[in-house]
Order: C-alpha cells, then sequence, then structure tokens
C-alpha cells in the first residue's frame, strides 16, 4: 500500500459506478465517496468530480428498441444531466456546480483560462464543482472522448496536485485480473512509459469509453505536468476511508518534477493540431537550439487547411519538433513559405509580424 499527501484533487467517477444498471442514477457507490469528499472538505482541502453517466441516467426517458442515434443520444444526456446532478447534490448540505465542458472549450484559451478562474471561485465559495463532457452539443470532432482523459484535462486547468480515478478494478496489474489469476497490483509506476501502456486492455465496461489504456493517457498527461495520479476501485467503499488516511488501496503514477507554465501546460496538452509545416534543418536548429520563433524563410512544406490562430505541428523530415499557434492561415502560408519575413507585407498586403509561429505561442516536443 502507497502513501500520499494531497490538497487539492480531481476525482473522476464514470458511468458504471453512476448509473451501474446502465438507465438510472444509483447511490449504490456514490455514498463511500461522498463521504470521501465530505471529511476531505472538512479536512480543508479542495475536491473537483469530474462525472460521467448522463446517457446512462437519461435512457431510461428515451425508450427505444434500436441503437441510438447522436441526436437520441444527446436527448438523453440532456435529460438524464438532471437526473445526474440531482444525485450528486443529494449527498451535499453544500451546493454542487455544474459545469459543461467540450474539447473547443479547451482548445480555446480564453474559454480555458475561465474555466480556471470559474472552478477558482466555486471552490472559494464553498460549492463543489461537477464536470462533464457537454454531450447535450458534442460531435465526435468537440468531444474529448473520454471522461479519463477530461478528468486529465481538469485536473491542469484547476491546478490540481492529484488526480483520482475511479476504476472498476483496484489499480493497474501486470495483467487482466479477471482473465489471469496470476497478474498481480503493480502499487506504484515511477513513470509511464510504452512497457506501462502494453499492459492496457479494453474498455471494461459496456456503458464506459475509457479501458484501462485511457486512465493511463490521463496518468501521462498529468504526471507530466507534475500531477500525481492514482486509480482506485470506486466500488470497494475501503478504498476511500483509506485515501482519508493517506492510503492507496491501488495504483500511484509518481508526480514528474515540471516548471512548465499554465499556458505551456495548455499548448502541449489540449491543443489539436489541425495541419502541418514543414521546415528545413536550419528552422530546426533555430527551434531547438536557439529557442527562436519559426519564419516563414525556414518553411518547406503547409500541409492541411487551418486558420490563423490554430494549432499546427512544425515538423522535420519524419517527426515533429515542436506545436504552436499559427499566425497565418494554410492559404496564406503557402504564398509565403520560403520567403523573408520583410516580404510578408509587400506580398499579402498585410503582415501579422514576421514570424509564421512565436516562440511564445509554440512548445518543444521532447
Amino acid at each position: 500500500m502507497s502513501n500520499i499527501t494531497w490538497q487539492r484533487a480531481v476525482i473522476k467517477i464514470g458511468s458504471a459506478l453512476i448509473a451501474p444498471d446502465g438507465v438510472q442514477c444509483s447511490a449504490q457507490y456514490l455514498l463511500p465517496i461522498a463521504r470521501f469528499i465530505t471529511a476531505s472538505l472538512q479536512a480543508g482541502k479542495q475536491v473537483i468530480v469530474v462525472s460521467s453517466g448522463s446517457v446512462a441516467a437519461g435512457r431510461s426517458k428515451v425508450p427505444i428498441s434500436h441503437p441510438a442515434s447522436i441526436a437520441e443520444k444527446q436527448a438523453m444526456a440532456a435529460i438524464g444531466q438532471m437526473q445526474m446532478m440531482a444525485n450528486w447534490q443529494r449527498f451535499f448540505d453544500i451546493p454542487c456546480a455544474q459545469i459543461l465542458l467540450t474539447a473547443d472549450d479547451l482548445r480555446d484559451r480564453k474559454r480555458y483560462v475561465n474555466i480556471k478562474n470559474t472552478l477558482r471561485e466555486l471552490m472559494n465559495h464553498g460549492a463543489l464543482p461537477i464536470v462533464n463532457e457537454n454531450d447535450t452539443v458534442a460531435v465526435d470532432e468537440l468531444k474529448v472522448g473520454d471522461n479519463d482523459n477530461l478528468g486529465a484535462y481538469t485536473a491542469l486547468v484547476a491546478q490540481a496536485d492529484t488526480l483520482i480515478i475511479c476504476s472498476d478494478i483496484d489499480g493497474l496489474y501486470t495483467a487482466d485480473p479477471r482473465k489471469n489469476p496470476q497478474a498481480t497490483l503493480i502499487e506504484r509506476v515511477p513513470e509511464v512509459t510504452s512497457d506501462i501502456f502494453s499492459l492496457a486492455g479494453g474498455a471494461g465496461t459496456a456503458m464506459g469509453t475509457g479501458g484501462m489504456r485511457t486512465k493511463i493517457e490521463a496518468a501521462q498527461k498529468c504526471t507530466k505536468s507534475g500531477i500525481q495520479t492514482v486509480i482506485v476501485n470506486g466500488r470497494n467503499g475501503q478504498v476511500f476511508d483509506a485515501l482519508l488516511d493517506g492510503q492507496v488501496q491501488g495504483t500511484v503514477f509518481e508526480a514528474q518534477r515540471s516548471e512548465l507554465s499554465a499556458r505551456t501546460l495548455w499548448l502541449t496538452h489540449t491543443l489539436k493540431t489541425r495541419g502541418q509545416l514543414v521546415v528545413d534543418a536550419g528552422a530546426k536548429d533555430a527551434l531547438t537550439e536557439r529557442g527562436a520563433s519559426l519564419l516563414p524563410s525556414g518553411v518547406l512544406q503547409v500541409q492541411g487547411q487551418f486558420s490563423a490562430g490554430d494549432a499546427v505541428d512544425i515538423v522535420f523530415e519524419d517527426g515533429a519538433i515542436a506545436k504552436g499557434l499559427s499566425l497565418y492561415d494554410s492559404k496564406d502560408l503557402q504564398t509565403i513559405k520560403g520567403l523573408k519575413s520583410r516580404q510578408i507585407e509587400s506580398v499579402l498586403g498585410y503582415s501579422h509580424g514576421g514570424a509564421v509561429v512565436h516562440r511564445d505561442d509554440m512548445v518543444l516536443m521532447s
């Protein structure tokens, strides 16, 4: 059993715990979690909940005999979100606050900062923030995709020190314990490596979209950013009694030392790139060795269609060396690639500056 200390935690709770039967909310597994949250708040700690389950909670209110369409799932989510929040509120005397997010909310810097400010004020005023993906409007291209990674993004934006992921097994094992009785629990993971990813299986339940792989992905995002991550069995109430004493009956992914700024973390983890800029060796050296901005003279190829302000991968030969926000759209970049910075205005008729991607809007890839 491992020991941890923490002050601000995000706790992710999946559909299988919220709605075990797949059609309505239940208190079956939530009472011990609610007691843990209440005791933690009384001890002066801060907690944010990332809760799945809106579609499952509303499923019984949209009766169908065929596979649900996107619109029908969104209708289930719209009804189920109310059921889910009411289910949470009955466990607490403090107000519960609903925050619905899409991936676009996290990718837009202004909205990202607004989310951070809202979470801070809710906790300052004694409310319990409950975050979920906005399934009533999100379609595939707007989806985070799973609430394990949404939990990681929430931990990043909230500047938490701990992410607690509630699973349906005790943690990360050397093999799938449901299939291999010789599998043993891994209590501590110093670093998320390819070997750790190789231990991940598929999704564990029909209701959830996240299997062990998405939990490891979430742990990787967090630990690289200085946030320790814990996987525990959310169906075992004793787990949460132990957590109150700082003991983890599960797996602890150790936080790595991180001195990255909040903006750099946002650039690294939440932005989806829309295209690629292939650069020459001189530009590659300028970016990686001298910390320079990317100038149009170093751009060889522009791939994909994107707008000014979209994120792009900066590629040398076969690998991405950086990611950043393009100051020009793809059409204009096709025109000015290879040119000197001083030629931009005369060629385009305007200029956003001499750089294609400014150093302040760029993060180097390890």
